[in-house]
């Protein structure tokens, strides 16, 4: 035996063997799949522990799948108030939009089951997520068109409930649209949204979309997604249904009319046009040109005050000048977004509110910006024939005349909006309608304030146009938002921005907030004029105009 031998078979002692050294004779474990010293989570599945799908493999599954709970025939059941749900009969007498305004105004809770309109072929239903784009690309030419929000709103909401979507909220702001869409409780929410990135004045395209939705929201007429895709691509391509000189030559018809509405002639008449003709061929060169609608505003106002200006030198009479500016005014004022601003403001939409309303100041920021340089020039120049002696308006020598004018300048404003052909005239007698009663009211005995008139025939404007659009099934701008053209405070604004340019600051501030106060009462009576005929008229769901829900609060509460 070695030395090494030797040494190997000597006992050791217990400081030569660890605690941790498996005893001999003990039979090792077998090595498990985990290690204790791994890292495990706190929420991991106990080892053992069966899960209900632990039998089949659960595939990935996308956000934007149909849930495996929906079902178009068998729904899960919803939450059933203590007071009931109270019974909404949507009847095909009453227009879509009053129908599915009901809908928004009432608790989620408390809304019935959607009927679909729309059958599908398919138990499952429709895909989801193709139903909330369309939704959303209907909401985005609605909101591009210069359609209120509340409107849009219900539009979207009825095309969901038309493909049998229940328990969708959409949600508008001014360059925003988002729908979400709940199938159950248990189940997550699928949420889309679409940005506005341009918006255009084309109330053709409008009027088309109108009849998409209310195709898709009768039950009676068989409209599939493929078809619905289908007729909004083509609702897109539309071209335009006047060509580019038309707008031109309107825009000078609108000049010219105004111009001969506050007190000139033949000469004026022909002058303003020239103008505003200039001055719109100006803005689509600057739009050419990528400048912001801010300069383009500017660039558009310059050449009616230009001719005005020039007009001063020639004649001795101030009414011919100032008539000239005040038609390039007309024609300039922007009435369709101040009317939609106030309307979401009255409808409860304020974040939309007041971005349209500021989206209107940058606007007459940018007009006046245009009118007082060439103001100023024309006062350094000695231009003593801008200010008339009397302020011009309604007058009671001419009636006929101004009436033709109204009438003129609400056609040409038709125009200007690319308005269908077959509601051109109705909107033009509309026009001729709201001045005449500006005018009664203004030449009675009474001698209602300019202000009052303005509300009270912009009220009744309001009460036609919808109810010319419940007739239609369409929408109530396109009767509504030309036949106020011959009510803008034009007159108001000129002078305004001449005291302003002749440094009556007093004078100037006087004007231009009488000329905010015309503006606002238009779009305030033109939004009362259409709530009064929703109240004399039928409503979905109340029996009487009492049971009518409030668009948002009461009271304040």
């Amino acid at each position: 035996m070695s030395e090494q031998e030797a040494e190997d078979r000597k006992p050791q002692s217990d400081e030569a063997r660890s605690a941790f050294v498996q005893p001999s004779g003990v039979m090792p474990q077998a090595p498990t799949l985990e290690d204790e010293s791994q890292t495990t989570s706190e929420f991991a599945i106990p080892t053992g522990l069966a899960t209900p799908s632990s039998t089949t493999q659960e595939t990935e599954k996308s956000a934007f799948t149909t849930p495996h709970t929906y079902s178009s025939r068998n729904a899960p059941q919803a939450f059933t108030p203590a007071q009931g749900i109270p019974l909404v009969k949507l009847t095909k007498e009453v227009p879509w939009q009053d129908q599915m305004r009901t809908m928004l105004r009432m608790p989620v809770a408390e809304r019935p089951a959607p009927e679909a309109a729309q059958k599908q072929e398919d138990e499952t239903g429709p895909a989801v997520p193709r139903v909330l784009d369309l939704t959303l690309r209907i909401g985005e030419l609605l909101l591009a068109g210069g359609e209120g929000a509340e409107d849009v709103e219900a539009a979207m909401f009825a095309v969901c409930r038309s493909y049998g979507l229940d328990r969708c909220e959409p949600n508008v702001t001014f360059t925003l649209l988002s729908i979400s869409h709940q199938p159950s409780l248990v189940d997550d929410p699928v949420t889309a949204s679409r940005t506005v990135r341009r918006r255009g004045t084309d109330y053709t395209r409008l009027a088309a979309v109108f009849h998409l939705v209310d195709d898709i929201s009768d039950p009676d007429i068989d409209v599939s997604l493929e078809e619905a895709y289908r007729r909004l691509a083509g609702i897109r391509r539309n071209r335009h249904p006047y060509p580019g000189w038309a707008l031109t030559a309107a825009s000078g018809l609108l000049a010219g009319s105004a111009s001969v509405l506050v007190g000139g002639g033949a000469l004026v008449f022909l002058v303003a046009a020239v103008g505003a003709m200039l001055g719109d061929r100006l803005a689509w060169l600057c739009a050419g040109r990528g400048l912001p609608e801010f300069y383009q505003f500017v660039g558009a106002a310059m050449p009616p005050a230009l001719m005005g200006v020039a007009l001063s030198f020639t004649h001795t009479e101030a009414s011919m000048a100032s008539a000239v500016i005040t038609g390039g005014l007309f024609a300039l004022i922007p009435g369709r977004a101040l009317v939609a601003g106030v309307q979401d403001g009255l409808t409860g939409y304020y974040i939309t509110a007041a971005a349209r309303l500021l989206e209107v100041m940058y606007l007459i920021v940018g007009i006046v910006c245009g009118v007082l340089l060439v103001l100023s020039l024309g006062v350094m120049l000695d231009a003593t024939n801008l200010t008339p002696e009397t302020k011009f308006g309604v007058t009671s020598s001419r009636p006929v005349i101004q009436i033709l004018a109204s009438m003129a300048l609400s056609l040409a404003f038709a125009i200007l909006l690319q308005q269908e052909r077959h509601t051109v005239a109705i909107v033009t007698l509309n026009g001729g309608i709201a001045w005449v009663m500006f005018g009664a009211l203004a030449q009675t005995p009474l001698k209602l304030s300019p202000v009052a008139a303005t509300a009270i025939a912009a009220g009744l404007v309001g009460l036609f146009g919808q109810l010319f659009s419940r007739y239609r099934f369409a929408s109530s701008l396109p009767y509504v938002t030309a036949a106020i053209g011959p009510l803008l405070p034009g007159s108001a604004t000129y002078f305004g921005l001449l005291a302003l340019a002749q440094n009556d600051l007093n004078t100037g501030i006087n004007s231009l907030t009488k000329a905010v106060a015309t503006a606002l009462a238009i779009a305030i009576g033109v939004n009362l004029g259409s709530e009064v005929s929703r109240l004399i008229l039928k409503v979905p769901g109340a029996a009487s105009a009492a049971n009518r829900r409030a668009a948002k609060r009461t009271r304040g509460f």
